[in-house]
């Protein structure tokens, strides 16, 4: 008589640990996909400063005619231009499916060429009167890129934590079961 209630006193326990191993993995995915909303946000912002600051004489053709020359600075302003719609792009394809390993290497790279166009203007499309851009939009944009870096920190933590989840065991066996994938950080 005992044989039985043991038994179904093992598989009630086996039962209640799957609901909350299960629970715990889905609630780790969902706080690491808040935090990919977060940094896409901080994200979408810095790409969105710099097609507000292109220069007046890109903004509406953003090439010269065709046969003409680009001269240096508009090819390091329109490099930015295409890095900043680059990221925006990345962040786009990630946004469905924020814990893709491959999406979040396609953003982290966008990402990096962002910043290093923005470093290339920053240096280089500059005269004897200084840097081309404005003091002010160089302090948005590192107020921006600070608040980006703090985003993408959460959400690389939250991506460790998701993959610690799914990685111990016994929970890896739900995990395999389900379809919880490591994910990448960026």
């Amino acid at each position: 008589m005992s044989n039985p209630l043991v038994l179904w006193g093992i598989a009630a326990a086996l039962l209640f640990w799957s609901v909350g191993a299960y629970n715990r993995l889905v609630r780790l995915r969902s706080d690491a996909n808040e935090a990919f909303a977060a940094m896409a946000a901080e994200l979408t912002r810095q790409a969105e400063l710099v097609h507000a600051s292109m220069p007046a004489s890109m903004i509406h053709t953003g090439l010269t005619q065709p046969g003409e020359l680009l001269d240096e600075v508009t090819q390091l302003w329109d490099g930015l231009r295409a890095a900043a719609t680059q990221l925006t792009v990345s962040i786009a394809a990630m946004r469905p499916r924020p814990l893709q390993p491959e999406a979040a290497a396609a953003l982290c790279e966008a990402r990096d060429v962002l910043i290093s166009a923005w470093i290339r203007v920053d240096q280089e499309a500059s005269d004897l009167a200084g840097s081309s851009i404005p003091e002010a939009l160089t302090q948005q944009w590192q107020q921006l890129s600070a608040q980006s870096r703090s985003a993408g920190e959460h959400f690389n933590q939250a991506v460790g934590r998701y993959n610690d989840g799914i990685g111990q065991f016994p929970a890896l066996l739900l995990a395999g079961l389900f379809g919880f994938k490591p994910a990448r950080g960026v």
